[in-house]
């Protein structure tokens, strides 16, 4: 990481009138970045910002906090935490923001980019692009709501060119929003295709307020080159955080990581899940997790079966405990035919 790289990413930055001390953030995944995963984030350290898994709008003004598997946070946590919704009315994910604010969140995320099927064909995430009135009046509509910083995670659109996006993202400024995470591929391609970095570029140029470049950035020279291409204000960082949690430390701060932070990090994950859920659910989330781990290893296909497969806690250990005994060999760059 190069000292001019890294004191940026160490320079803190102004949110909708709050500061930030890092501007590497984690981003909001489904199924990962619950409450359990981001505790084990936070004791690394490093990270400017977590949000939450992706929320239903419609269910945020009645969830139980102690019972949800999504919208669930720890007290200590809320000063760096962002609550990502999801929803196509205005009225309903401005409630939603309205009890995010009332709860003590630091902000609220609007979902304008998973192209999932099930949630496009629902007018939500990247189908909002196809009507970009609608997700303006959504912007509008919770900025109204609420005091808190608003933020904004899309994609380049449905179409390939940078244009729609950098346009959308100078209306999402002016209707309110403060601070702008973009992902460059086009919706259909989920991951077929590499993103384009460039376009975060067309973006960031479009608006003052501050633009987060995300996509597959998965090693410290992958971080530089988004930073340089796309003049990227910070990175919001996925899967590569949940395959090495102590990488925002790594990067901000040069934290080297011990020989055996695979295995320590894979047991930690395991002992806050079953703290804060009940069994069954912990271990369905432990081996949604554990693929992107196992993916940094030779031969960690075969590594994440036995994971998959052991049927309790004790047998997950066990398998942890056998592969690492054996000195396996890791990897600068993780293995992409796991790394979904």
């Amino acid at each position: 990481m190069s000292p001019e790289i890294r004191r940026l990413l160490n320079t803190p930055i102004c949110i909708g009138g709050r500061t930030v001390q890092s501007r590497l953030i984690l981003s909001p995944m489904s199924g990962l970045t619950h409450v359990a995963f981001r505790e084990l984030l936070a004791g690394f350290g490093g990270c400017g910002l977590m949000f939450t898994e992706m929320c239903s709008a419609g269910a945020v003004p009645h969830e139980n906090r102690r019972v949800s598997a999504v919208f669930r946070w720890r007290d200590a946590e809320l000063d760096k935490l962002v609550c990502q919704i999801v929803g196509s009315d205005p009225a309903v994910m401005a409630a939603a923001a309205r009890r995010i604010a009332a709860e003590g969140f630091f902000g609220v995320d609007l979902n304008f980019g998973c192209s999932v099927g099930t949630i496009c064909r629902k007018n939500c995430g990247a189908a909002l692009l196809k009507t970009p009135d609608l997700a303006v009046q959504i912007v509008n509509a919770v900025r109204r709501a609420v005091s808190i910083p608003v933020f904004v995670k899309f994609r380049t659109g449905w179409e390939d060119r940078p244009q729609p996006a950098a346009d959308l993202a100078r209306r999402f400024a002016d209707a309110g929003a403060d601070a702008l995470v973009f992902h460059p591929r086009v919706a259909p391609d989920r991951r077929t295709r590499p993103p384009r970095w460039q376009h975060i570029a067309d973006v960031r140029q479009a608006v003052t307020i501050p633009v987060f470049g995300n996509g597959d950035v998965f090693s410290g020279p992958d971080l530089e080159r988004i930073m340089r291409v796309s003049g990227c204000d910070g990175v919001s960082l996925g899967r590569v955080a949940v395959a090495m949690p102590w990488v925002f430390a790594q990067w901000t701060v040069g934290v080297a990581p011990g020989p055996d932070i695979f295995r320590y990090t894979l047991l930690r994950h395991l002992e806050l899940l079953l703290t804060h859920f009940e069994t069954r659910i912990a271990l369905r989330k432990f081996r949604q997790a554990a693929l992107y781990p196992a993916a940094m290893f030779q031969y960690g296909h075969g590594f994440y079966k036995k994971l998959r497969n052991a049927p309790d806690a004790e047998q997950i250990v066990a398998v942890i405990h056998n592969f690492f005994d054996a000195a396996p060999r890791s990897m600068d760059r993780p293995n992409m035919n796991l790394f979904l």
